[in-house]
This record gives C-alpha cells, structure tokens and sequence, in this order.
C-alpha cells in the first residue's frame, strides 16, 4: 500500500512505529523501496555521505531537486520527502513557499522537510496553506551547526529541553505532519512524543519516538569518515564492496573474468575469412 502522510498519522495513532530512511538515487530507492519502508528522506545529507562536503551547508536547491527526480523514479510505495537545503527557506516565507514548491513540482516529492522550531512556524504554516505537506526537523539541525558551535546534544538543561517543547509544540500548531527530533535525550524525546498528536521521527532520541530514521550508508557502514554515536551497523556492506572490488581486480589480472559464461559467440568461419 502507497504510504501518505495519513498512514503515516494511522501508525502514530495505532503505536505501529514508523521507519524511514534516506536514499539519493535511483537504485539505492528501488532496493529500499522494496523492503517495505514507510518512508525515505532524500536528505541534504547527501552533501556529506554522497558529494563529500564537511557538513550540509553547501547543498543547492539544484543538488536536491536533481537527487530527488532520482529517488522518485524508484520509489513505489514510500512516501518521499525532500529536504529543503540552507537557505531555501531561511531568507523569507515567499522563498520557502516557492522552493518546497520545486521540490513537489520538479522533484517530485510527496513532502518537504525544513529545520527550525518556534522561528519557522510561519514558513511552515505557509508552505501547508499551499497544499505542500511538511516534516520538521528540531533538536540538532545540522544547517546550524555553526551557531551550536559543532554537532551537539540538544535539550539537556531546563532551559534547552522547554525551548525543544516549545518548538514541537509551534510546529505542530503550524501544520507539519510530523516532526524530526534529532540528538535529544531519550526521556526528553519520549516526552515529547507522547505530548504531540502527530508523530515523531527519532535520529539519536531514543525508542520513545514514534519511529526512527537513519542515513543508509551509516547502517550499512559504508561511510567511514566517522561514526555517530546513535548508529548501529546492522550489516558491513562497505567491507563487502571493498571485497567484491578486490576480486575483480584479482580476476582481470588472472584473465579467469571474462569467463566463457560472460561472453559473445561469432562463428569460427567468419573469423577466418577476416582480411
């Protein structure tokens, strides 16, 4: 069954946890496609695990568009969102309205997926009023990762877990379907959930959300630039690959690949009337 933003709403509300991961073409789409995931963010971490940028900051609405015209072509069933990059929709709510409108109308996508709490309620107030079904993304949002000073927990004062409520709060007032919470602490992010009506996605938030998503070459540690703290390796296919690579070169060196398996037949006649 196509997955929707109200199936995504059915699972919060019948405790069936959500899942979602990224994907950022065509093939890698299919595969998760057809494993049954509700849900597969084109996310601008592609400019880290897919264009090999320090952080996400230089992610384009271009790059974006073009990962997610990728993605769509292979997807039947999960619901796809598109994350808007920086400064897509920080500079005005216009600027907002129209790019998370390029990303449904040129990429594709079923949904877009912004950061920011409380300050970009009326983004996504608006973006909703056209029609564009909208996730946030609270917490850790790694287009701010200058002014957090790094990639750091969110909430972990009184202060900072009332400012992480509020920001849910405001953005489920504002219209998004659901909301992101990212590198919160457990108890906080349970809270939070259980206070909100529409669902929550957790990236290191514990299992107190209403369902997870992880960036795929993490789970399948086939980025090794560093390993966050939230991932877990449920297969080594980059370890895989790298053996797979290694017996190829080993094969076309021996000359045992191309094997007669592999090959194209022309008559032995032909062969020798050749001038």
């Amino acid at each position: 069954m196509k997955n929707s933003v109200l199936t995504i709403q059915k699972q919060k509300d019948e405790h069936d946890k959500i899942t979602m991961l990224t994907a950022y073409d065509y093939s890698m789409a299919k595969l998760i496609d057809s494993s049954g995931v509700n849900s597969i963010l084109v996310g601008d971490s592609l400019g880290m695990v897919m264009l090999g940028y320090k952080d996400t900051l230089s992610v384009t609405m271009e790059d974006m568009i073009h990962h997610t015209k990728a993605v769509c072509r292979g997807t039947e069933n999960a619901l796809v969102v598109a994350d808007m990059p920086f400064m897509s929709y920080q500079t005005s709510v216009y600027d907002a309205v129209c790019n998370a409108g390029r990303l449904i109308k040129e990429g594709g996508a079923q949904a877009v997926k912004l950061e920011g709490g409380v300050a970009f309620a009326p983004h996504i107030r608006a973006i909703v009023e056209a029609s564009i079904p909208v996730v946030a993304h609270i917490g850790l949002t790694p287009q701010s990762v200058n002014a957090f000073g790094g990639f750091k927990v969110q909430g972990k004062t009184m202060e900072g877990a009332q400012r992480l409520l509020d920001d849910a709060r405001a953005v489920e007032e504002a219209g998004a379907f659901c909301v992101v919470l990212e590198c919160v602490p457990a108890a906080l992010a349970s809270y939070i959930s259980d206070r909100l009506s529409i669902p929550t996605i957790g990236i290191g938030a514990g299992a107190g959300c209403d369902g997870q998503v992880l960036v795929y070459q993490d789970m399948l540690k086939m980025f090794s630039d560093y390993k966050p703290k939230f991932v877990k390796h449920f297969a080594d296919i980059g370890q895989g690959m790298k053996d797979a690579f290694a017996s190829y070169i080993s094969e076309v060196k021996a000359g045992t690949f191309p094997s007669h398996e592999h090959i194209f037949e022309i008559s032995e006649d032909i062969i020798g009337i050749l001038q």
